[in-house]
């Protein structure tokens, strides 16, 4: 496979799983990490465009991505957790889940979504999470997370609508790594069902099996770690 694959976020546990399958593989000429914590050229942060510009242009002096994953997400922060209630809604809370959860990945679409080739099958995937889905809505709460997901799970219907104007063939999804062993996930484990807590090398693999298997009639939906399409 040739061109460059890109992982935004390199510096979290899926993240750095993604990066470190995708060197092991060999399958791209070139495999690009990015990080708020990575210095120089593979520094970006997702609430600073012009660090994303910067890294979008280190980008365009090589190989053309042909896969660009988003793997970023905030679901709690020092001792910020989601909400239980609509009487624990935060106004600033709020909006730092909608900063990391959607416009952050906005911005990484506006900057490199120009960089995909014309042709061939480029793919831009980015995290989200079942709990963005409105229909499978069952339980309510944590409601900045559920509504920045839901919001990105939108924000990739329209970008798959708009990046299929440039290259028909190009594929914008969503995925749902499931429960994995991170940072993330840490403070909400206990409740999580026998083997379905992942470590982060294996929901990487499962991951990439997925984008390997994504067809063109896929872009602008959103699929869990097993291929299953999940209704928005």
């Amino acid at each position: 496979m040739s061109g460059s694959a890109i992982i935004i976020g390199a510096s979290g546990g899926i993240g750095g799983a993604l990066e470190a399958a995708l060197i092991e593989e060999g399958a791209y000429d070139q495999v690009w990490g990015f990080a708020r914590s990575r210095p120089g050229a593979q520094h970006l942060d997702l609430t600073d465009e012009a660090s994303i510009a910067a890294a979008a242009a280190a980008v365009a002096e090589g190989p053309a991505p042909s896969l660009i994953v988003i793997a970023t997400g905030l679901l709690h922060e020092g001792d910020r957790r989601p909400e239980k209630s609509v009487r624990d809604l935060d106004p600033q809370w709020m909006a730092r889940n909608f900063a990391i959860n959607v416009i952050g990945p906005a911005l990484v679409a506006k900057h490199f979504l120009p960089l995909l080739p014309k042709t061939g099958t480029p793919i831009l995937a980015a995290l989200s999470a079942r709990v963005g889905s409105i229909s499978d809505n069952r339980l309510g709460g944590w409601h900045a997370y559920r509504a920045s997901k839901a919001a990105l799970n939108m924000l990739i219907c329209n970008l798959a609508i708009e990046a299929r104007r440039a290259n028909d063939r190009s594929i914008i999804v969503g995925l749902h790594p499931g429960t994995v062993d991170t940072a993330l996930s840490q403070p909400f484990q206990a409740n999580v069902a026998p083997g379905k807590l992942f470590d982060a090398d294996r929901a990487a693999l499962q991951l990439l099996d997925v984008i390997e298997g994504l067809k063109v009639k896929d872009s602008g939906k959103l699929f869990a770690w097993d291929g299953e399409e999940i209704a928005p």
